[in-house]
């Protein structure tokens, strides 16, 4: 139970409450303007101490920072664990929350310490956050770092019961917009005494199949499908990748680098260039030769009657001084005949030397060439062993390449399958622990109907789901579901929280609502809601605190008078002083 709200702001309206239901009145005045509406009364900023002082954030844009506010503390006392404390806390100084006044904190997991300068009992509001969740929900003593990852906490477990404006009333299972889905499955697996570890195993198997994508993403190949079909043809990619690296590691290993390399390059070539040059005379000397040999068979000289003939024939008489003459002349001829055979065959013996010297220097020319190659091969350039150790590293970081992307295409594999498995084994526990769990989940979906039907001819269902995605909280029934309608079922839903966390004996004590819960329900079912809330928080010694706008039209029904519900506090936003804070700022 809360007992008062209040803050050392001069201007601010302390508010005092009772047990059961309490309702704090706003109005608007008849001279209010768009200026003045009832938001600057400040009836939602109810809900935004209560969550300052429960260990609330407080960002840079919270309106405890604002410079009308930030130097003032605000304080709220309450019960925590059935035992009355006083807590204050200021803009200035988020991280520190004063404990004023507590009659026992022997069973707090933290004992608050003592200020050194003010001499004041303070704890951090860490500190304080785990001292909240230990005595209103029994969670774990340990420290949010040490704690078991998605297990429940004391901030998302207590929006359930201060509803914040912003996200609050989309959804009843979601007490803001974007909550993840182990938010609210965690959590309301928790309060309706579920085993919330089976939603928290889900949120890990999510986890894994982010992962997966994140994998496909980085190896960057289609799609998901693409990559696990191409594991087998990975492996044949790296045996062939191994067997080409292990090749040029051995011809690297085995290189020699030759300092003078290129001067033997170039040796080696030059002998080359002067084979080829020898073979080419020889070559013109061997043609030469035949041409010579052919030459000397051919020279003979004319026989002497065969000359006669001729000059006969050419009707020329020769007298026989004349014959005589010519046997001289056969004589001189065959003389220069003999002379001609001696110059040829001299020749021919010369091209026969010069191919023989030739033949020589060739076979001294190639044995150094053999050598220059030898060495060659035997050893190589500098450039050529850095060329060698650059493709080694490439083939290397192919290989390395490979096996990343098998390894990513096998974790894919054999993640998907291990997921899929792991989705029916939860499944499974989900569905094993609703039979086991039957009596706690008939009791939530009586209660919530009980609920409706105090309020709807027709009333909703609640109807806790296994799906293949974890739990599931729906709401069925009452097709029309207009706005008011969706307000309602929230405030059925959280009725229903509240009620189950006092049979429990957890929960804080209290149900805070702010008056927009109200804003597009039917006047009716708005009275009938007053009227079950009135009566449930006394049976079963809950508060119900809830924001009201004073124009809003109320149908109760016969027998209810909201008076003595009613604050003594009435917040107005007729003037700079009728809010909450008794000023205006932001």
């Amino acid at each position: 139970m809360i007992y008062r709200i209040f803050s050392s702001l001069p201007s601010f309206k302390e508010l005092t409450f009772h047990p059961g239901l309490n309702v704090l009145l706003a109005d608007k005045s008849a001279e209010s303007t768009s200026k003045h509406t009832r938001n600057g009364a400040g009836k939602s900023s109810v809900l935004e101490i209560v969550h300052f002082l429960t260990a609330g954030d407080c960002p840079d844009d919270s309106i405890f920072k604002d410079p009308k506010l930030i130097m003032h503390r605000f304080g709220m006392e309450f019960d925590l664990a059935g035992k009355p404390v006083e807590v204050q806390r200021s803009g200035e100084n988020p991280g520190e929350v004063l404990i004023r006044r507590s009659d026992d904190t022997s069973e707090w997991p933290i004992q608050p310490e003592i200020h050194p300068e003010t001499s004041a009992r303070y704890l951090t509001n860490r500190n304080w956050d785990r001292v909240l969740g230990a005595m209103m929900f029994g969670i774990g003593r340990q420290l949010p770092e040490d704690r078991e990852q998605y297990s429940p906490t004391f901030r998302n477990l207590f929006t359930y019961f201060v509803r914040r404006r912003s996200g609050g009333f989309s959804e009843p299972h979601l007490h803001f917009v974007q909550a993840k889905a182990y938010a609210w499955q965690v959590g309301i697996s928790f309060l309706l005494g579920l085993d919330w570890t089976i939603p928290q195993a889900w949120q890990v198997v999510r986890d894994s199949e982010d992962e997966i994508k994140k994998l496909k993403a980085a190896v960057g190949e289609g799609d998901l499908a693409e990559i696990v079909g191409k594991r087998a043809e990975l492996r044949s990619d790296i045996a062939t990748a191994e067997v080409a690296l292990s090749k040029a590691r051995v011809r690297l290993s085995e290189f020699q680098v030759l300092p003078d390399f290129r001067v033997y390059e170039q040796q080696a070539g030059e002998t080359t260039r002067l084979m080829g040059d020898l073979s080419d005379q020889n070559s013109i000397d061997e043609a030469s030769l035949k041409d010579l040999e052919r030459a000397i068979a051919e020279e003979n000289p004319p026989d002497e009657v065969d000359l006669a003939q001729m000059y006969k024939e050419a009707g020329v008489l020769l007298p026989e001084s004349a014959l005589r003459r010519f046997k001289e002349v056969k004589v001189f001829h065959e003389s220069v005949i003999s002379n001609r055979k001696s110059y040829l065959a001299g020749e021919i013996e010369s091209a026969r030397q010069r191919i023989a010297e030739r033949e020589r220097k060739k076979e001294e020319i190639n044995a150094r060439r053999v050598q220059l190659m030898g060495i060659l091969k035997s050893h190589g350039a500098l450039e050529q062993f850095n060329k060698m150790q650059s493709e080694l590293s490439r083939k290397e970081a192919e290989l390395e390449l490979l096996r990343r992307r098998f390894a990513a295409a096998e974790k894919i594999e054999q993640g998907l399958t291990k997921l899929k498995i792991r989705r029916q084994e939860l499944l499974l526990r989900l569905k094993q622990d609703y039979v086991e769990q039957s009596e706690v989940l008939k009791r939530a979906i009586v209660i919530f109907e009980e609920i409706s039907s105090q309020l709807y001819e027709k009333p909703a269902k609640f109807t806790p789901t296994e799906t293949p995605n974890g739990p599931a909280f729906k709401i069925e029934g009452q097709a029309d579901r207009s706005p008011g309608i969706a307000n309602m079922q929230i405030f059925c839903f959280d009725m229903m929280l509240s009620r189950i966390m006092s049979e429990r004996h957890l929960g804080p004590g209290f149900l805070v609502h702010d008056s927009h819960i109200f804003d597009p329900v039917d006047s009716r079912q708005v009275g009938a809601a007053f009227e079950y809330a009135s009566t449930m928080a006394a049976v079963i010694g809950i508060q119900y605190i809830v924001t009201l706008n004073s124009d809003k039209q109320l149908e109760f029904p016969d027998e209810f008078d909201l008076a003595p519900y009613l604050l003594d506090t009435t917040l107005t936003d007729a003037s700079e002083s009728g809010g909450l804070f008794g000023l205006r700022f932001g």
